[in-house]
């Protein structure tokens, strides 16, 4: 019999666009995931990713881990699991959420396939088209195309070096309801926050979550970078101030490591139930084998001294670029100086299109990701968010040193075109 595939040709090639269901075309690709095939290149310093350094997590003891779930525990590794998530896990991320401040109870934590799954299913819940969602100006971008693939309408508000602006919030809320729109939730990132990597303050928190208790407004609080402090800790989750009112996002694909895609949500009590039937619709329920993986870990590894191992590690690769930064970038252009976390935020002068100048960093041999990622509106094209998590300090250092070389030309050659 031949193994040959006979194809059926009907006439012209349809459009396969008159298929698909209305929501469809608000699934666009990131910026940062088109940007993956340039800035993978081994000649490329790539600024841009915000991937895990696991140069600081010993493989030894991952195989030994995994090793030795697979022969104490596989049959129950590598079944179905619970929908909610397994009870023992549940019970360990309690634990993790103390060093933050939260008393929790495992009934309320819903295991998902990253914190990025839980904000989809949280999205999928409250979102209908047209609703807005209130997030900082700028925004993590996975954040921003689920809102957009649920038709929400995105409304920023502005930050500055501590955070999200209490006053602006209250001008969004006011604006946004005069105009006789549903405000469904806040979504904010108040540790070392992704693309800036500021930090909001705990003066700040309080008052943020008073002012969305008295408008009834959910605050969903993204927390993946909460435990990478580089000095001291960060203040208290905003959920270990109001247990009611906020919905709490976690992710070990920071502090453990992200191939195994566990997140999880602590919802209150009212939302649980909602949760758990999203939940189970999308993924019947969250891997087994990542998640004791995971317990394994947090059981019988020092894993608050892995945590202390990871914040030193990135501390020295933040401070590698902001040396960098100040020796080889314009006077003219501004960054931010974050306490923890990935992330680097510069601001270049209003003349200069980051988007545009890409090309020219890439053939510099550096990459980074524009500030239009990062806004709903095409806003921040003179912004640009730099990673410092991944590269050594030596390729920090040497992609800055480009990208200030790349910047400093295109502003005199503007001043010369003037």
């Amino acid at each position: 019999m031949s193994s040959e595939i006979t194809r059926i040709h009907t006439g012209a090639p349809e459009n396969l666009q008159e298929r698909f269901a209305h929501r469809a075309q608000f699934m666009q690709p990131s910026e940062i995931r088109a940007l993956f095939a340039v800035a993978s290149r081994p000649e490329i310093v790539s600024l841009a990713g915000g991937m895990p350094n696991l140069t600081a997590l010993p493989m030894d003891m991952m195989q030994n881990v995994v090793s030795e779930l697979i022969k104490t525990n596989g049959m129950e590794a590598l079944q179905y699991g619970s929908g909610q998530g397994h009870p023992k896990l549940r019970e360990q991320i309690c634990d993790v959420m103390e060093l933050e401040g939260i008393k929790a109870h495992p009934e309320d934590i819903i295991v998902t396939t990253g914190s990025q799954q839980a904000l989809d299913l949280i999205s999928r819940i409250f979102i209908d088209p047209g609703d807005v969602v209130l997030v900082e100006a700028p925004s993590y971008v996975g954040a921003l195309g689920t809102f957009h693939q649920y038709e929400a309408s995105v409304v920023h508000v502005e930050l500055d070096d501590n955070g999200l602006i209490p006053d602006r919030l209250r001008e969004a809320i006011a604006q946004t309801r005069l105009s006789g729109r549903k405000i469904k939730f806040l979504y904010l990132i108040p540790n070392y926050q992704n693309p800036t990597g500021v930090l909001l303050s705990a003066e700040r928190r309080s008052e943020i979550l008073e002012i969305c208790r008295e408008e009834r407004i959910f605050v969903v609080e993204d927390n993946p970078y909460g435990l990478l402090g580089f000095d001291k800790p960060s203040p208290n989750a905003m959920r270990a101030e109001d247990s009611e009112n906020v919905i709490y996002l976690g992710s070990f694909s920071k502090t453990i490591c992200p191939g195994f895609r566990v997140g999880w949500a602590l919802v209150p009590q009212s939302l649980k139930e909602k949760l758990v039937i999203a939940s189970e619709s999308s993924q019947l329920c969250p891997s087994n084998f990542a998640q004791l993986a995971i317990s394994s870990y947090l059981a019988d590894q020092p894993w608050r001294d892995q945590i202390s191992s990871f914040c030193k590690l990135y501390k020295v690769r933040r401070d590698a670029m902001l040396t960098a930064m100040d020796k080889y970038f314009p006077k003219e252009a501004t960054w931010t100086k974050p306490e923890g976390g990935f992330y680097v935020w510069a601001t270049l002068p209003a003349e200069i299109d980051a988007k545009a100048l890409m090309p020219k960093a890439i053939v510099a041999k550096v990459a980074y990701v524009p500030g239009t990622a990062f806004y709903a509106d095409g806003f921040g094209s003179w912004s640009m968010r730099l990673s410092y998590c991944y590269p050594t300090p030596e390729r920090i250092t040497e992609g800055i040193k480009s990208l200030g070389g790349v910047i400093q030309k295109e502003m005199d050659r503007r001043s010369i075109g003037n």
